[in-house]
């Protein structure tokens, strides 16, 4: 049997050890009764797992040799086996509008795309987990305060609990990557909206993230354009604080305070 060769171009590295594979099919159990979707099953060895479960599995891959190999081996139905860019599919078509679980071996140079992808359709997606780079997965769990908390940990975290499950080691990967590995569950956390403008929300989030060495009261300012807020404004406790410091709570809070100087900026413009 001819196996598939890893291709870097796609940052493969497939997982040899079973025992592993079978330990990140079973994070899909804490969201049962709805179907799974995978995300790069190379030649299925989480796949194998996943059909276990007793419920529906689609599994979604870029690599066209690792397609034919899948449709070769597998036996699962035809079109189950998406050939296709994951960052380019409409989600709401996998399952009919169906949510669904997300889980894979995700590619590390893609992950946060994935992740972003998934946030998009969080009303799809209640359950996510999978193998990731480890300090990706650190950053996404990571807690306010530490140097790791950043864009993703926040935006994620708005949404979704995050669980840190496990570290996985380089050389149960062909071929090996020069990073260790770690397996987290993201979980929606019942939160359908944030009490606050959530594309300003994330707009703010990413623009002090982009300075994140900056105190608020410095990074803030250029949201505001040519306008310039009262001193009040930046006087408050938050503007001295870093954003690795602030918690999602702390964010809406900003994020209110922000638009409503915007909004009173818009008022005058309109008395003028």
């Amino acid at each position: 049997m001819k196996l598939v060769t890893p291709k870097k171009n796609l940052g493969q590295h497939f997982l040899t050890d079973l025992s592993i594979a079978k330990r990140i099919a079973d994070t899909v159990d804490a969201c049962p009764d709805i179907p799974i979707l995978e995300v790069g099953p190379g030649m299925g060895v989480l796949t194998q797992y996943l059909c276990q479960k007793g419920r529906r599995v689609r599994v979604v891959e870029i690599d066209p040799e690792s397609v034919q190999w899948l449709h070769e081996n597998f036996h699962i139905a035809h079109e189950d086996i998406i050939g296709a860019d994951f960052l380019k599919m409409d989600l709401t078509k996998v399952f009919e509008g169906q949510p669904f679980v997300l889980t894979g071996n995700y590619p590390y140079d893609i992950s946060s795309q994935i992740f972003f992808k998934m946030l998009e359709n969080k009303d799809l997606i209640p359950c996510c987990t999978g193998m990731i780079q480890r300090e990706v997965a650190q950053r996404i769990a990571s807690a306010p305060g530490s140097k790791a908390n950043g864009i993703l940990s926040v935006l994620i975290q708005a949404y979704y609990d995050v669980e840190y499950l496990f570290q996985v080691d380089e050389n149960v990967f062909n071929p090996p990557p020069k990073v260790k590995s770690a397996v987290i569950r993201m979980t929606r956390n019942g939160v359908d909206h944030l009490d606050c403008d959530e594309r300003l929300f994330k707009r703010i989030v990413k623009t002090v993230f982009g300075q994140r060495r900056k105190m608020l009261r410095v990074s803030i300012k250029q949201l505001f354009g040519k306008e310039k807020p009262s001193a009040a404004f930046f006087e408050q406790d938050i503007m001295t604080r870093r954003p690795e410091q602030l918690s999602v709570a702390d964010f809406v809070s900003l994020t209110r305070e922000v638009e409503k100087t915007l909004q009173s900026f818009a008022h005058s413009a309109e008395n003028d």
